[in-house]
């Protein structure tokens, strides 16, 4: 089970929620752009933190008033960004290897390239894939490392129709193979209603 307290002030207005995700869950954070749901996932993952509250996952605390926190490379987290955040010098099978703890990083990242429909862009480069091959690229990337939880962040939006619906169906087979939490950010509220097992909307910093 992952749950979580954020609390943190910001410019504008103050962040302070809970959210839990039982293993194979999707929990959706849906609201305006500007109402602290990437901020939410970036204190999940360790790259800013709360000013009180907690994050566990599982037996494992990530952070808590009360002691030091847990480096962001020492959580188990999968964090899939907007703008995908993959490395442009580097092979689509070079970006999924990226971080790899399997000693056999080849032949993994080659099954995980076949899993999610694109082996043939083994040696493709990002500035050659489309929006809908980045998606799937650092998804397998974040799934790569083996974590116990999954962060998408606007996984869709800058995807096309066609793309959109094959990166949902993605993102439900993640949910329903893998058995993990998956904490997922979006605005619109059709892509939240067809993979969430439960929705928090959210508007500056608290849910409504």
């Amino acid at each position: 089970m992952f749950d979580a307290h954020l609390i943190k002030d910001l410019p504008d207005f103050k962040i302070d929620v809970a959210i839990k995700a039982a293993k194979g869950e999707v929990g959706v954070l849906f609201g305006p752009s500007g109402s602290g749901k990437t901020t939410c996932l970036d204190m999940i993952a360790g790259l800013t933190l709360p000013n009180s509250g907690h994050i566990r996952m599982g037996e494992n605390t990530y952070f808590s008033s009360n002691q030091k926190p847990c480096p962001t490379e020492k959580r188990s987290v999968g964090y899939v960004m907007q703008d995908y955040a993959l490395f442009p010098h580097m092979t689509t099978e070079k970006n999924v290897q990226y971080g790899m703890k399997s000693v056999q990083k080849s032949e993994k990242a080659l099954a995980l390239l076949d899993q999610f429909g694109i082996s043939h862009l083994r040696n493709a480069y990002p500035h050659e894939m489309s929006g809908g091959e980045k998606q799937r690229t650092a998804i397998a990337r974040a799934l790569a490392t083996e974590p116990d939880i999954l962060l998408l962040d606007e996984p869709l939006s800058a995807l096309d129709d066609k793309a959109r619906h094959d990166a949902l169906t993605v993102i439900t087979d993640i949910q329903r193979n893998l058995n993990i939490p998956i904490i997922m950010v979006t605005h619109n509220w059709t892509e939240a209603e067809k993979v969430a097992t439960r929705i928090y909307k959210i508007e500056k910093g608290r849910f409504i």
